[in-house]
């Protein structure tokens, strides 16, 4: 269904901008005050005075009537808990990440594609002091990053090309691949390999691996990935890394086919 049929028959505006405010916040802005939602969600004051109240009695939002700023409220944890209880995915991947995590002892990490954006749904941290900051609901482009661009490489072809040809190619880090006609040729490598590798492409001195996770009609569904400090990497073999992600990848596939019968 096309986005102008969308909003003429099925879209509630109310909702929309509910959804604006909630998407507001991140890891790096976990408080706003009425004047910052403001300036990020576009919304007049007096409408964004009413959606945060009804948001605020409904658990959604919690307000410190100190410093009069909003943070994201109880409500959404128990709604979270219960999304990771109920989701298939999470808890067929978590084991299969552990294990990794336990033979490796570094950032594991399970991300999907959503709004045309890389996303981060759930992270293992390493035991390591030296690490790569990952979080849960952290995004990045689809063209950087192995856990970014396994997901690309194995998206539709047409789904593939359209996302390539709209989007402007930034210099992210040292690595990025910046050239549309490379960025094809990575892809088409990563699906005939299975796996995609990355060193420096989004964050300067991450290495990082990553496998590609399908759900029960072949299609791609997720990835798993392993992130490790360059200083560190050339410590492992990088071809039981590759084993151990591909494996891990294929494993948690196999589970999600076999919950489908």
């Amino acid at each position: 269904m096309d986005n102008d049929k969308f909003k003429k028959n099925y879209s509630m505006q109310t909702l929309h901008r509910a959804f604006q405010i909630l998407r507001s916040f991140s890891v790096e802005n976990k408080t706003l005050s009425l004047t910052e939602l403001h300036n990020r969600t576009g919304l007049s004051k007096s409408s964004l005075q009413r959606l945060l109240n009804t948001m605020v009695f409904e658990g959604m939002l919690h307000k410190n009537e100190e410093t009069k700023k909003y943070q994201l409220g109880l409500e959404l944890l128990f709604l979270g808990n219960l999304v990771e209880k109920n989701t298939s995915l999470l808890s067929i991947a978590l084991p299969v990440m552990e294990e990794i995590r336990v033979n490796t002892g570094e950032n594991i990490s399970l991300n999907v594609i959503e709004n045309q954006k890389r996303k981060c749904i759930e992270n293992l941290s390493s035991s390591y002091e030296l690490q790569t900051m990952i979080y849960v609901g952290q995004e990045s482009p689809l063209y950087a990053g192995a856990s970014a661009k396994v997901l690309l490489a194995f998206y539709p072809m047409q789904s593939q090309k359209e996302y390539i040809d709209r989007t402007s190619l930034d210099q992210l880090a040292e690595n990025t691949i910046v050239n549309k006609i490379k960025l094809h040729d990575e892809l088409v490598a990563i699906r005939e390999q299975g796996y995609a590798f990355s060193n420096g492409e989004r964050v300067k001195g991450a290495v990082s691996i990553s496998a590609p996770i399908f759900n029960p009609f072949n299609e791609i569904l997720a990835s798993i990935s392993i992130t490790i400090p360059s200083p560190r990497y050339e410590e492992y073999d990088e071809q039981t890394l590759v084993r151990l992600l591909t494996n891990g990848g294929l494993a948690i596939t196999n589970k999600l086919r076999a919950n489908k019968h």
